[in-house]
């Protein structure tokens, strides 16, 4: 089956979910375009948006249309061309208008999976839970035709067990999209022992159409991202394992904190990380690869402490960052989760005494945003590492073994056949995590 052909009808199971809806606007914009074709004129295009929260389908249907707005915004100058013989579009604003309602038009909402019986495509984007996810594969191959590929955005579960558990016949493939789908370049694209060759090629033409960077990952739980994301976190809990004793917990990941940003030269902190993708999701990811690849260090005893405490992080559905290891205020950290206390330390009495003890960054530093479009980049990058490597502060020495650490991670995906190459690991973590450089390099 030709590839516009797949894209008439369309579901996405998990609509609603951050990474759903992400889907959703994509493929919904690509639905529109093909619809816009002379040769489509007379055809009917379906995206079946499935989620089993009503109101969750409610936001969904908001947040659709400010994405679609926005991305007919930045159309203007394709959209014109394609409406050029409607007489009636005369202002910018009115073509907007048109092309945002053509993208809503193909799109229809529902809580029942029914709706996805005729789909050609599903893209599934549901809780990272194994048994949940393969129940609901076997209730679509009952109701899909034997024709139907699906697209599962796990980030961890291997794509061959979900094939072969829920009887698809190597109609499955991995197509992990990064959070936010519709700004994030990178999708790791894992293929199962069976998935069928039609459905590799449909994948990576897909990619194509939106602009993706797709990166071949194995089918060994966890994948690159978060075989290489889950690690790294485990290294700076143990840190702050180390070094409560002497600083408290909150202090520890207060530092751990600041040197995986400052020192590091990251988009964030690695604590701020886990509180993004959600502190419950780590576990959970975590949980996934220990059964799979029976590593029993893929735990951590204050993750789980957390998680019981209720204490989770994640975004709001207006994409607001909850509390978690760390207390936000405008999406700024502002203190700790204390455990012993039960309550968020705030920084104001304690962080400046800490910040003198771990030191500044080494001269030639620049934070993350200044050297992000900078087109001296790696120049400026080298000479900072090669002083960092010389510095005394307690903050460079954690630095360095961070950094080692980092690398002994990506190597070790690559040695396991996790990633074909190193180039594969630092174009995830540089796409989907947005670090300015890969783990694998010679600055240490």
């Amino acid at each position: 089956m030709e590839f516009d052909k797949r894209l008439e009808n369309v579901a996405v199971i998990g609509a609603a979910g951050k990474m759903g809806s992400g889907i959703a606007a994509l493929i919904g914009q690509e639905m529109a375009k093909l619809k816009l074709k002379p040769e489509n004129k007379n055809k009917i295009f379906r995206l079946n948006l499935i989620d089993v929260s009503e109101s969750a389908l409610d936001g969904l249907r908001r947040y659709l249309r400010t994405i679609s707005t926005k991305a007919s915004e930045k159309s203007i100058v394709m959209l014109r061309d394609v409406y050029k013989d409607r007489a009636d579009l005369i202002e910018n604003w009115q073509v907007i208008n048109e092309f945002t309602n053509e993208i809503l038009s193909v799109m229809q909402f529902g809580t029942s999976i029914n709706m996805a019986k005729d789909a050609k495509i599903v893209f599934e984007a549901i809780v990272e839970d194994k048994e949940i996810k393969i129940k609901v594969y076997r209730e679509l191959n009952d109701l899909c035709s034997d024709e139907t590929f699906y697209l599962t955005n796990t980030s961890s579960i291997p794509i061959t067990i979900l094939d072969e558990q829920a009887g698809l016949g190597g109609r499955i493939i991995g197509y992990h999209f990064y959070n936010p789908p519709v700004v994030q370049r990178l999708v790791e694209v894992i293929t199962g022992k069976n998935t069928k060759p039609e459905l590799v090629e449909f994948g990576t033409e897909l990619g194509k159409r939106l602009r993706k960077k797709l990166v071949p990952a194995n089918d060994i739980a966890g994948f690159i991202g978060n075989g290489h994301f889950m690690r790294d976190g485990l290294f700076a809990i143990q840190k702050v394992e180390e070094m409560k004793e002497t600083y408290t917990l909150p202090g520890a990941i207060y530092i751990m904190n600041k040197v995986s940003q400052d020192f590091l030269v990251r988009p964030m902190g690695i604590f701020q990380l886990i509180d993004y993708v959600g502190i419950d999701v780590f576990q959970c990811i975590l949980k996934v690869m220990k059964e799979h690849l029976g590593d029993e260090t893929l735990n951590s005893d204050l993750v789980n402490q957390y998680v019981e405490k209720g204490i989770l992080g994640g975004q709001r559905p207006d994409g607001s960052q909850k509390d978690g290891f760390l207390k936000y205020e405008k999406s700024r950290p502002v203190g700790v989760y204390d455990l012993e206390k039960g309550d968020y330390k705030l920084y104001e009495g304690w962080k400046d005494e800490l910040d003198k003890k771990v030191g500044n960054p080494p001269e030639g530093f620049l934070p993350w945003r200044a050297l992000l479009r900078d087109a001296k980049k790696e120049d400026k990058l080298s000479t900072y590492f090669s002083n960092l490597k010389k510095d005394e502060s307690q903050g460079s020495d954690i630095a360095r073994a961070y950094l080692l650490r980092t690398k002994e991670i990506a190597e070790g995906l690559v040695n396991q056949g996790v990633a074909n190459t190193p180039d594969d690991i630092n174009a995830v973590l540089t796409n989907g995590f947005f670090w300015l450089y890969g783990p694998i390099n010679n600055y240490i």
